[in-house]
């Protein structure tokens, strides 16, 4: 199945933010300039599977998956979702473990913050540092553009043969790499050897001309087996 990931948000050129987080199953959902991000902690000792963030115009019903965790068991994490209907969703996170329990999150609604105010404009953008990842590369994926385990490159466009998609890539050092245009496929794989070589690139998506994301995705070296 192929899931969908995370936003990237990297700050380049600009002081360093942290999203405040909480311990599963408290979650933490703030609303920076219209994008919605849902962070947590994760704490428990019990192997985590699987991580769902699920999104509903009610508290208390009709929840639906919006998008997946690409490394579940990792400590600190989060979700971005960049274009939601209305800015005053509930959010939860549905939480699996390994032998098949689970738990839900209580859901919670967006709560308005200014205090990346100076950094949203680098928000889903570039290369930058961040302190809690000293290669300067944080959680948070694009849903629409991100690696699979087997490092190809996947793109999901939902009524792609509706709009007028272009996508442009660039390596780390904003070196032009190829375009793809004329998209007319939900879902596309792109063989990671076009990429030549390992490591961290950028996207520039465009619907119509006009841009309407960038982000970031990593090519990991292949491990060769003994």
């Amino acid at each position: 199945m192929i899931r969908q990931f995370l936003l990237v948000a990297i700050l380049f050129g600009a002081p360093v933010f942290a999203f405040a987080q909480a311990p599963l199953p408290a979650i933490v959902v703030k609303n920076y300039n219209n994008k919605i991000i849902v962070s947590w902690e994760n704490r428990y000792t019990k192997p985590v599977t699987t991580l769902n963030i699920q999104r509903s115009y009610d508290s208390l019903k009709n929840y639906y998956t919006i998008g997946s965790v690409l490394s579940p068991q990792s400590r600190e994490n989060g979700f971005a979702d960049a274009n939601p209907p209305y800015y005053k969703m509930y959010y939860r996170v549905f939480v699996a473990f390994e032998g098949g329990s689970y738990v839900i999150t209580p859901s919670a609604r967006p709560v308005k913050d200014t205090s990346m105010s100076v950094a949203i404009g680098y928000l889903l953008t570039g290369l930058g540092r961040d302190t809690a990842n000293p290669d300067g590369k944080s959680p948070y994926y694009s849903a629409t553009i991100f690696t699979a385990k087997d490092n190809n490159v996947v793109i999901h466009l939902p009524d792609a043969a509706a709009k007028k998609y272009s996508i442009k890539f660039f390596d780390d050092t904003e070196k032009f790499l190829f375009e793809i245009t004329k998209l007319k496929e939900d879902y596309l794989i792109v063989e990671k050897g076009n990429f030549v070589h390992s490591g961290w690139f950028r996207f520039e998506l465009f619907e119509n001309g006009k841009q309407i994301e960038t982000n970031i995705f990593q090519i990991q070296k292949d491990i060769k087996k003994p």
